[in-house]
């Protein structure tokens, strides 16, 4: 009776009402990519909260540079346009995206000082990126 309740009240709040958030068509081949690429993104900034939490300040940095930041960038050039996210995105959408790696820079080059206190204040615009991102678009 509990999971009814629960799953009753789930389906009422607004978050479940009708997605208003804009589309951005891509090709299933770039959703698939994206998709991919989405749940690295997450693996990263698991890692690098974990990193951070055992304040291995220096190492969440490379992870976010690494994984995350400018460097991170272009790296599906090499597959077939029609499997590259990025070029077919809304642009406003392809520049929250960009925004997301300069934050993700950002924060790596704040850890890279090994100050935590540094690093945490920069932590909230590369989450904030994401967070933007997520909220305003949708592949589908």
């Amino acid at each position: 009776m509990k999971r009814l309740l629960l799953l009753a009240a789930l389906l009422t709040t607004p978050a479940l009402a009708q997605d208003t958030r804009f589309l951005a068509p891509l090709p299933p081949a770039a959703q698939e990519t994206l998709r991919k690429e989405m749940l690295d993104n997450l693996l990263a900034l698991n890692e690098i909260i974990t990193l951070l939490a055992s304040n291995k300040v220096r190492e969440a940095g490379e992870v976010a540079e690494q994984r995350l930041g400018q460097t991170a960038m272009g790296k599906n050039a090499a597959l077939p346009y029609d499997a590259r996210p990025g070029p077919q995105m809304p642009i406003e959408m392809h520049g929250l995206g960009r925004d997301g790696h300069a934050a993700a820079s950002a924060f790596a080059r704040a850890a890279a000082t090994g100050d935590a206190t540094k690093a945490m204040a920069a932590l909230p615009r590369l989450t904030g990126s994401c967070v933007a991102c997520h909220a305003l678009y949708r592949t589908r």
